[in-house]
């Protein structure tokens, strides 16, 4: 893949177009349906197909519905009460537009994060989602309005939904993220909604272990190691289970991807709390919608192959373009997202779980109609 020609893409006016158009519109549709909009179109500008944002957004608009009424304003005394309430997300938005006018993007950024981290679950994650790409624009690409603008709208969501997964161990054991997430045990009923699921955790036997089976992180340094392995981890595990829920899976490494994405622009205090919010939220939704296993796959060359053995060479950049031709092509969102976190990992570790979790998504994952 040309990164020098993608990055081009990225300055030519066509996401910040995207970005006005959409901000136009709600985080929700249908009533709980997350907007993924801002996602897909950062992600199909990075990887160079700038060209095809328009008219996927012309047709992914058909659904959005209007920014939501205000309800009342957020405040810097009132936001604790306001923290969780989605019938205030244009509260929120506004709330985080005003600080973000008045203060450094990442200034507010520091400041909401660990505010915000703790409830990392909200919306099936897409807020934080939202706001690893609206980071990665601003860090990678530059500071225009619209951009900072979208991280208002990621972070008001994130406020609005901000969902607590409750009383999780931090990481205590001695396992690699690799191991531990298969050691993830899945909830008792899986059937309904992600709150539903989420709810069963705290009595799910083998939980409290599983979340406290990964090893804490020595430092900063390590904490963003261990999240890349957390990423990995996942991508690979997403290539066996898809089929299980090819949709919902998607986030137990978009989530974690998102977190990596913005360590770069958070001080290093607080790596060690991100790594843990991260494999927490990886974990839960493993337990919520991964298949029951008796063990492990097997096999010199699976979704369970370690992390820490020999890196294999890298896929080749014409590999890695034609996997997200297949997801633009294909036009799902979740698709193109979990495509986008599936390139970095092939691209940093080599790892060929990584290719094949974005085919199986592209098979998987009903197409944008």
């Amino acid at each position: 893949m040309d990164t020098t020609d993608a990055s081009a893409h990225s300055t030519d006016g066509t996401l910040d177009e995207a970005l006005q158009r959409l901000h136009t519109h709600g985080p929700e549709f249908h009533g709980y349906l997350s907007n993924h909009g801002p996602m897909a179109v950062e992600a199909l500008v990075r990887h160079g197909r700038a060209d095809s944002v328009h008219r996927w957004l012309d047709a992914y608009e058909t659904q959005l519905e209007d920014r939501p009424r205000a309800d009342s304003a957020v405040t810097d005394a009132n936001w604790r009460e306001a923290l969780g309430d989605p019938r205030r997300v244009t509260d929120w938005t506004a709330y985080m537009g005003r600080q973000l006018d008045d203060r450094p993007w990442r200034e507010v950024l520091a400041e909401w994060w660990p505010r915000l981290l703790p409830g990392i679950a909200g919306a099936a994650t897409h807020p934080v989602i939202r706001v690893g790409h609206a980071v990665r624009t601003l860090t990678e690409d530059g500071e225009e309005e619209p951009r900072v603008a979208e991280l208002a709208h990621a972070l008001g969501y994130w406020a609005a939904r901000h969902l607590p997964l409750g009383d999780v161990p931090a990481p205590a054991g001695q396992d690699g993220p690799e191991t531990a997430l298969w050691e993830v045990p899945p909830v008792p009923e899986q059937e309904g909604g992600i709150r539903e699921r989420l709810a069963q955790l705290a009595a799910t036997p083998g939980w409290p272990a599983a979340a406290a089976a990964l090893r804490p992180a020595a430092g900063p340094a390590d904490a963003r190691a261990l999240l890349a392995e957390v990423v990995a981890a996942a991508t690979a595990r997403y290539a066996v289970d898809a089929a299980a829920a090819p949709v919902m899976l998607v986030h137990a490494a978009t989530a974690p991807n998102a977190v990596l994405r913005t360590l770069p622009a958070l001080p290093e205090h607080l790596w060690v709390s991100s790594l843990h919010a991260a494999w927490a939220a990886s974990a839960a939704v493993t337990a919520a919608y991964a298949p029951r296993r008796t063990g492990r796959p097997q096999g010199p060359r699976n979704a369970a192959h370690s992390a820490s053995a020999e890196t294999p060479d890298r896929p080749r950049p014409d590999a890695l373009a034609d996997a997200f031709e297949r997801a633009a092509a294909h036009g799902d969102a979740h698709a193109i997202k979990l495509t986008d976190t599936a390139l970095d990992v092939a691209a940093t570790t080599g790892r060929p779980e990584a290719l094949r979790a974005a085919h199986q998504a592209v098979t998987l994952i009903p197409r944008e109609r």
